[in-house]
């Protein structure tokens, strides 16, 4: 089944490469959503949440990808920045749920894609986000290796360039405006030689996705400026502006969708899907006994989340998540049996539908 998603874009790689994640496991983006700076505002915010370099460019995405975006100016700080989150009136955090609700009221989206990757920051506070507003967050980049995630991106035809450098080895003058298969062998060997994160996880470095699969029209930036933001003697801070850009025409563009199951290198480590469960209506659903009433009092829905099994026989169940188990004070270890409920109960009921489905082939000759 599939899930209505927004996706929360930066322009970076990591939002991208999440979306073409949510559209190969069978989900599909109608909107997309950014938060920007306030037009009196300097382009670099130092903002705990978002990335906002670049952002002269984002209007280009709704048309490059065909799709409705929304935006929000950013008029919160960071003002609750401890470990847990809770609503702050005038924290940043709001803005995002402010903007996320006017989604969901205008486009009935279900799911929120986001390029998460290693910071627990922002993901308790997007979890906040989405807990409030009984969205579910895919975050399929969290936690992966992340020369294995650089390398899927560039195989996987992102074409995103450097925009902003804040890390020792990385050099304005030199690395700004260079692409991702450019400068891929270099951060492998600053990650080497001195911990460089390889994403960019640490800050290092920021980018902007000019084209990738999901596209039907590409980025084209015509012209820019480096601006130095820290003239910092051993690790200096630049980034760039864009000063005009427009897009272009693809050569041989296709199905978008097509594109991007067939060749996501993040199919393979789910194998190939080749069957879906379906709920049928006309079947009533047989009642499984669990463990707890954790399912009927949660917000995560298996039915909408976990609808796909491999022709190996394995289960791809997706879509559990700590904000949709726990209370603001729970502990880690708490959280985890309660994730860990939820898919026994998944499991279960997965077991139930399938026997009933066999069953009634079997009976009706098939």
């Amino acid at each position: 089944m599939k899930v209505k998603v927004v996706a929360l874009i930066s322009g970076g790689k990591d939002s991208c490469y999440n979306m073409m994640q949510c559209v190969a496991a069978g989900h599909q983006i109608v909107a997309l959503a950014n938060l920007r700076p306030a037009e009196n505002e300097k382009d670099e915010l130092d903002s705990y949440m978002y990335q906002t370099v670049g952002h002269q460019a984002i209007d280009l995405y709704a048309e490059a990808m065909d799709l409705p975006l929304y935006r929000r100016t950013i008029v919160g700080t960071s003002l609750d920045i401890g470990r847990e989150y809770s609503e702050c009136d005038g924290d940043e955090v709001e803005d995002l749920y402010h903007l996320l609700k006017l989604v969901k009221e205008k486009e009935g989206v279900e799911g929120v894609s986001v390029g998460a990757i290693l910071s627990d920051y922002q993901r308790i506070r997007v979890e906040n986000v989405c807990k409030r507003l009984n969205l579910q967050p895919l975050a399929y980049l969290w936690r992966r290796n992340q020369e294995d995630l650089l390398r899927e991106m560039i195989s996987s035809n992102i074409q995103a360039m450097i925009i902003k450098v804040a890390a020792f080895g990385l050099d304005p003058d030199k690395h700004l405006g260079k692409t991702l298969d450019q400068m891929e062998v270099y951060l492998k060997q600053l990650s080497t030689q001195y911990g460089v994160h390889v994403c960019g996880e640490g800050g290092e470095y920021e980018t902007f996705t000019l084209d990738c699969p999901l596209f039907k029209k590409k980025i084209v930036i015509d012209s820019s400026e480096a601006v130095i933001h820290s003239a910092d003697a051993f690790a200096p801070v630049g980034y760039l502006r864009f000063l005009k850009m427009h897009v272009a025409d693809k050569p041989n563009n296709s199905s978008a969708s097509t594109t991007v199951t067939d060749s996501c290198p993040c199919m393979n480590y789910v194998g190939d899907i080749t069957e879906f469960v379906e709920d049928n209506e006309q079947k009533q659903t047989p009642q499984v006994q669990i463990a707890s009433d954790l399912c009927r009092d949660t917000l995560w829905d298996y039915k909408r989340f976990c609808p796909l099994r491999t022709k190996h026989g394995y289960q791809w169940i997706c879509g559990i998540s700590g904000s949709s188990v726990h209370s603001e004070r729970s502990s880690i270890q708490d959280q985890t049996k309660q994730v860990f409920t939820l898919l026994q109960a998944a499991l279960l009921n997965f077991k139930a539908v399938t026997n009933m489905s066999g069953t009634s082939n079997q009976d009706s000759g098939k």
